[in-house]
């Protein structure tokens, strides 16, 4: 019976510390495990995740409707030298993938191949490394990979490229001025 009470208020108390611990807005520090270091340039920041895992943050360039979402705080930045700091928090592994999106194409339209996976032709770099830079196996979750890339004028489109991601609903759009 001790041992049912203690359980229950241990898992009450790590509640009320993750509730407390995600006011709204996004927190670096209590979003990951990760030591991120001091990051080159603007920063976007981007949330990776899938049913199962919180998709409490709605805010920024979520255009998505399926069972999967990317969020970034911002829909528009300026041209040049940016960073994005991806952060997975949902319970599958994630990562971002920067793809230009030409004239008017619609964002989660492009032709997914037989392995569940869009092209990345012309990919202006990827954070699919935990706790790292640039590319790797994927973004574990609860943990948070970045790359820093130079951006013209237009329209990207961010998404997740594990197979099967796309597919259900992981991409958004960014604009460069």
């Amino acid at each position: 019976m001790i041992g049912s009470v203690a359980a229950t208020l241990l898992l009450a108390a790590a509640s009320v510390v993750a509730v407390a611990g995600f006011s709204g807005q996004w927190n670096a520090t209590a979003a990951h495990s990760c030591t991120v270091p001091a990051l080159p340039g603007p920063l976007v920041r981007v949330t990776l995740t899938n049913m199962g895992g919180s998709m409490m943050n709605g805010t920024g360039g979520g255009h998505s409707a399926g069972a999967m979402r990317i969020f970034a705080d911002h829909t528009t930045i300026e041209h040049g030298m940016v960073t994005f700091l991806a952060t997975n928090r949902g319970t599958l592994s994630h990562e971002l993938v920067i793809l230009p999106l030409p004239g008017s194409e619609r964002a989660g339209t492009r032709t997914i191949g037989g392995k569940g996976a869009v092209g990345e032709t012309g990919s202006l770099g990827e954070a699919s490394s935990s706790c790292g830079s640039g590319s790797g196996d994927g973004i574990l979750p609860g943990t948070s990979g970045w790359v820093t890339v130079t951006l013209t004028p237009g329209r990207y489109e961010l998404v997740c490229n594990i197979p099967g991601h796309y597919a259900a609903g992981m991409y958004t759009v960014l604009t460069v001025d």
